[in-house]
């Protein structure tokens, strides 16, 4: 299975819209859970890393590192 690379503060597409009419979320949180925020309306979610992997699309920006 292909390991998905992302970090925190990436804003990255899911391959379902969210019901706000978005689908650009920025990952601010990582551990065994991923929390997820919603671009359009901040609505954040807690999905775990597995569930979070599988869903995701692609990193749409990626955040630099200093």
């Amino acid at each position: 299975m292909e390991q998905k690379e992302f970090q925190l503060n990436d804003i990255v597409e899911m391959k379902k819209a969210h019901p706000c009419g978005t689908n650009r979320w920025k990952i601010i949180r990582l551990g065994m859970d991923i929390r997820i925020k919603c671009e359009g309306c901040s609505h954040s979610v807690l999905i775990p890393r597995k569930e979070f992997s599988r869903k995701m699309k692609k990193v749409l920006v990626r955040q630099e590192e200093e």
